[in-house]
């Protein structure tokens, strides 16, 4: 059966249109999954460019929002990044005041990453944009939303310990972006959404 199609917005591979096979559901859902994504992606990097940021410095800060003070092997581990790479990001970082390298209080031979006040505040600034844009690409409504995240529960069962219950700010216990999904960000956005 001959594929239908079906507009998707956005830049990247999956921009203009998705294609659409009736008899094969998955094919369909995969391909919207990764338009997406795609242009969850682009918004992202919009988002964090406005900071003078890179999107792995981004995503360094805001893993260091939620994880605390963490041995820069872990930072490479959660970037999913060798560990030079993430020496520069970081080297970055700090000459910008975001992080400050310390020993770690268990074992001195280790340096540990912890965030700066101003890292913080920049932080939390760049996500509260990063949220509103996807916000506003995910337009839905409440009951909308309850949905779309029970699903993206389901499906990212490995994810599940990493959540929190809304109002648990345990160290461990936030999803890889580092908001609660469902959650409000202090600008009143949905978080959930982001990289």
């Amino acid at each position: 059966m001959p594929a239908a199609d079906r507009p998707a917005t956005g830049r990247g591979p999956y921009r203009g249109r998705v294609s659409v096979d009736r008899e094969d559901r998955t094919e369909e859902i995969v391909e919207h999954l990764f338009a997406l994504v795609d242009r969850l992606r682009f918004g992202f990097e919009a988002a964090v460019a406005r900071f003078e940021l890179s999107p792995p410095q981004a995503k360094a800060l805001h893993y260091l929002v939620h994880a605390g003070p963490v041995p820069m092997r872990e930072l490479a581990s959660s970037l999913g990044c060798d560990a030079s790479n993430v020496t520069g990001i970081v080297d970055r970082l700090e000459r910008r005041g975001y992080v400050e390298r310390r020993p770690d209080e268990r074992d001195r031979r280790v340096r540990t990453l912890v965030l700066t006040s101003t890292g913080l505040a920049v932080t939390e600034a760049m996500w509260i944009h990063v949220c509103a844009g996807a916000t506003a690409l995910v337009e839905l409504g409440d009951n909308e939303q309850a949905i779309l995240l029970a699903l993206l529960r389901r499906l990212d069962r490995p994810a599940l310990g990493r959540c929190a219950a809304p109002g648990d700010l345990s160290r461990g216990d936030r999803s890889p972006g580092g908001m609660t999904p469902g959650a409000r960000s202090p600008g009143g956005s949905v978080t959930g959404a982001g990289d």
